[in-house]
């Protein structure tokens, strides 16, 4: 198992210092970083000595390894268009956007999981057969058209939910939430809706394919047998063996979702941290752009590796892989 550890570990390591690689080249070579902070009246003199005080006279391997000690402490620099520390910036942009996650992973699973239950247990019936049909046009449609769709129905047309914003926040020493207020409970179902619709139909879809496989099973039929009730059947034995790959996938997708929401943030205008990488490339922020990137990066690395891990502790076979 410590070897399994170190193996994955390691992996996770290379990864990372692969897309700070990435990240870094795009800091070093798009754009100046001079030519974006000083203004047009600065001297040649100013610039040289902004140049040497940044570290850009260095060699290429000094710089990129200073790029990576301070990435590590959680050190991107300067935002060239807003002049703030840009992890600053990002902290005060992700609980919004953690907060859109965490609903859409909630929704997601609320509805994915019964509709998946229900169309397996209702196979060969027009309306199983209809959501179907449905869960395939919901994982086709983009999410930049299905939060338009909904802005349009729900916002415009009947008015129910406003179509932008976050609402009023409370703020909680440095962490901000809407989910106190009314207007901010409202302001975050079109946009939880827009982004988890892609999820519900993929969780809908696995539990599916899960429960029809689960019920083929032996001891089913023996339940089945001895008489037990039809609906603890489904959701009191079948359900509870089908849950494990919906949990590996919906930790998976956490990432996902973190790492997509900035079209849906950008459609709804949530202040999260997608909404200011959008603005960050307008302006060609690099600063911002490679930290959202080497972020977003470890997020996904992070919960992949605590994943496999689970799975190697679960099941020990997986450890020789």
């Amino acid at each position: 198992m410590l070897a399994f550890l170190i193996k994955r570990i390691g992996n996770a390591l290379l990864v990372m210092l692969t897309v700070a690689f990435f990240a870094f080249v795009i800091f070093r070579f798009l754009g100046d970083p001079v030519e974006m902070m000083v203004n047009e009246s600065a001297t040649q003199v100013e610039r040289d000595e902004l140049r040497s005080r940044l570290g850009l006279n260095d060699g290429f391997i000094v710089q990129y390894v200073r790029f990576v000690k301070n990435a590590a402490q959680g050190e991107f620099g300067l935002s060239w268009r807003n002049q703030q520390n840009v992890i600053t910036l990002i902290g005060e942009r992700f609980p919004a956007t953690f907060e859109l996650v965490i609903i859409a992973t909630l929704l997601s699973l609320a509805i994915g999981i019964p509709l998946g239950v229900f169309t397996a247990i209702g196979r060969g019936r027009w309306w199983a057969e209809s959501l179907q049909f449905s869960s395939i046009v919901g994982v086709s449609l983009p999410s930049f058209f299905v939060g338009i769709i909904l802005i349009l129905v729900f916002s415009v047309s009947l008015g129910w939910l406003p179509g932008y914003g976050r609402g009023d926040v409370v703020h909680l020493g440095w962490w901000s939430t809407g989910l106190l207020t009314a207007s901010g409970r409202a302001a975050i179902v079109l946009p939880a809706l827009s982004l988890s619709l892609f999820q519900i139909t993929l969780v809908m879809r696995l539990v599916r394919a899960e429960m029809l496989e689960i019920l083929r099973a032996d001891f089913i039929k023996f339940a089945r047998a001895r008489g037990i009730k039809r609906r603890a059947l489904w959701f009191r034995h079948a359900l509870k063996n089908c849950l494990m790959p919906v949990v590996t996938l919906t930790a998976m997708q956490v990432g996902n979702l973190i790492a997509f929401a900035l079209v849906t943030e950008t459609v709804f205008q949530w202040p999260g941290m997608g909404m200011l990488f959008m603005q960050a490339v307008t302006f060609v922020d690099i600063p911002v752009m490679a930290a959202y990137l080497c972020i977003v990066s470890f997020i996904f690395v992070t919960l992949n590796t605590v994943v496999d891990i689970a799975y190697a502790m679960i099941d020990p076979r997986l450890r020789a892989i």
